[in-house]
C-alpha cells in the first residue's frame, strides 16, 4: 500500500468522522464525571499540545498550539460542562466554574514522596497514609454498593486538617529582609510550602473521591488515553503538518471510543471510509 493511499484514507476518515466527533462531544458534556489531561505534540518541529477529555466509554482528542484555556475553549466541552472534572493541578482547568473539580491524588502522592524525601518533614508521609487508607475504604464501599457514612467523611476531614496544621508548623513563614519587602510580587517559597498551600486551598477537590464514590481517586483514565499519543510520537516522530495532527486526533479518538464500546475497529473504519461510520449508543 502506497503512502498516498494511506494519506488519502486518513483524510477521508477525518472528513467522514466530523459528525461522530460532535456526537462524542455532546455525550461527554452530559457525563457526570470526565477526565482531562494534555501532553506535548511535535508538529513541524514545534511543540504543540494534544488535549484529551474522556470516560470509560468516550474519548475526544484535540490538537492546538496552546496548552491553556484558549485551546480548551476551542475544544468546546469544558465551557459547557456542569459535572465533575478530574485533572491534575494545571491552572487553566480552574477557569471553568460551571462544574466541580476533583484532583488526581496519584500526582499528589508522587509530590508528597518527593517532599518527604528532600525536606525531611513528617506531614507528607502522614498525608500519603491518610489518602491511601481512604482510597481503600472508598473502594470497599463501592464494591458493596454503599455510600461512605457522614461520620466517616467528617473524621477524614478532621484528620486531613490536623495533618495540614502539622505541615504549617513544619513550614513557618521565612524571615524576609527589608530589601526583600520592598520588592514587588510574591516571595519565593519552597516546594514543600507550595504543595502544602495546595492542600490548604483544595481540600474539597482532593477529597472528592471519598465524598462522592462516582469520582475516581486518580486521573488514570485520561493518562491511559494519552498513552497512544505518546507511543505515536516515539515511533513516528513529529507530524509534518497541523492538518495531519488534527486528523490523527479525530481518527484516534474514534478508534478509542470504538474499542471502549467493544465494537470492531476494522469494520468501523471500513464503514467510516464508506461514509457511514457506526456510532456507539
Amino acid at each position: 500500500m502506497s503512502p498516498a493511499t494511506v494519506k488519502g484514507a486518513e483524510e477521508k476518515c477525518f472528513n467522514n468522522l466530523k459528525g461522530v466527533s460532535d456526537y462524542i462531544k455532546e455525550h461527554l458534556i452530559k457525563e457526570y464525571v470526565i477526565s482531562c489531561d494534555e501532553t506535548g505534540m511535535r508538529v513541524k518541529s514545534h511543540r504543540d499540545w494534544c488535549h484529551v477529555v474522556s470516560t470509560d466509554k468516550w474519548t475526544l482528542y484535540f490538537h492546538d498550539k496552546s496548552r491553556g484555556s484558549e485551546a480548551m475553549d476551542k475544544m468546546g466541552i469544558l465551557p459547557e460542562y456542569q459535572g465533575i472534572m478530574i485533572h491534575d493541578f494545571w491552572g487553566s482547568y480552574f477557569k471553568y466554574q460551571k462544574c466541580k473539580h476533583a484532583e488526581c491524588n496519584a500526582h499528589l502522592i508522587r509530590e508528597l514522596r518527593g517532599v518527604s524525601k528532600n525536606f525531611n518533614q513528617d506531614w507528607p508521609q502522614e498525608m500519603i497514609d491518610l489518602l491511601t487508607e481512604s482510597k481503600k475504604h472508598a473502594d470497599e464501599m463501592r464494591e458493596l454498593g454503599k455510600e461512605i457514612e457522614k461520620k466517616d467523611v467528617e473524621a477524614l476531614s478532621e484528620k486531613y486538617r490536623r495533618i495540614v496544621m502539622k505541615g504549617i508548623e513544619e513550614n513557618p513563614p521565612p524571615k524576609i529582609s527589608e530589601s526583600q519587602k520592598r520588592k514587588k510580587g510574591r516571595h519565593r517559597q519552597s516546594k514543600a510550602k507550595n504543595l502544602l498551600d495546595r492542600f490548604i486551598k483544595h481540600e474539597d477537590e482532593i477529597l472528592r473521591f471519598a465524598t462522592d464514590l462516582r469520582v475516581p481517586f486518580d486521573n488514570n483514565q485520561a493518562e491511559r488515553d494519552l498513552r497512544m499519543v505518546r507511543v505515536q510520537q516515539n515511533i513516528s516522530g513529529c507530524f509534518r503538518t497541523p492538518q495531519g495532527a488534527d486528523a490523527f486526533c479525530r481518527n484516534r479518538g474514534y478508534i478509542s471510543t470504538i474499542m471502549k464500546n467493544m465494537m470492531s475497529v476494522i469494520d468501523s473504519l471500513h464503514a467510516a471510509l464508506q461514509g457511514d461510520p457506526p456510532i456507539p449508543e
